[in-house]
């Protein structure tokens, strides 16, 4: 191989196309834009979308639905619900047998919507609210945390 027989792969240099330049090129007089109409004049096109003044399609539907990713909604669960659950130890995995909940992913989150709880009950792994956890630990029950950690935001 010699410096001077060195040339590029077939394909990989594109001649720009020379437009106006006689019958002969292929190009010539209208350039290959045809005969009149919006496209065949100079600054001639419009954005994408664009349907000549009618309302485009983007715009004609309605806005709908947003989820922001990796974001869980709160499952909520009356502090009613859990004391008709015969288990002593409630967590979110009895939770989702018995119908509650629908994904473990989510967090769950205990809504205390009773002033009397009837008997003593041992939440795990799920939050509750300030009045919910009242209502708990003056029955003897107890809350407790052993695999996800409590934020603010929740």
């Amino acid at each position: 191989m010699r410096l001077n027989t060195i040339k590029p792969a077939d394909g990989s240099n594109i001649h720009k196309k020379r437009v106006g330049r006689g019958i002969g090129s292929g190009f010539g007089k209208t350039c290959g834009r045809g005969h009149k109409g919006q496209k065949s004049r100079a600054g001639g096109f419009h954005k994408v979308g664009f349907e000549g003044g009618q309302m485009p399609l983007q715009r004609r539907l309605p806005k709908r639905g947003f989820t922001v990713f990796g974001k869980y909604k709160v499952q909520e669960v009356k502090l009613s619900d859990l004391l008709l659950i015969e288990n002593d130890i409630i967590d979110p995995k009895v939770l989702l047998e018995k119908g509650f909940i629908k994904n473990l992913r989510a967090p769950v989150k205990a809504i205390g919507n009773d002033n009397t709880a009837g008997r003593a009950i041992r939440l795990r792994d799920i939050l509750v609210t300030r009045g919910a956890k009242d209502v708990i630990e003056r029955s003897g029950g107890v809350v407790e945390f052993t695999q996800i950690e409590v934020t603010n935001g929740i």
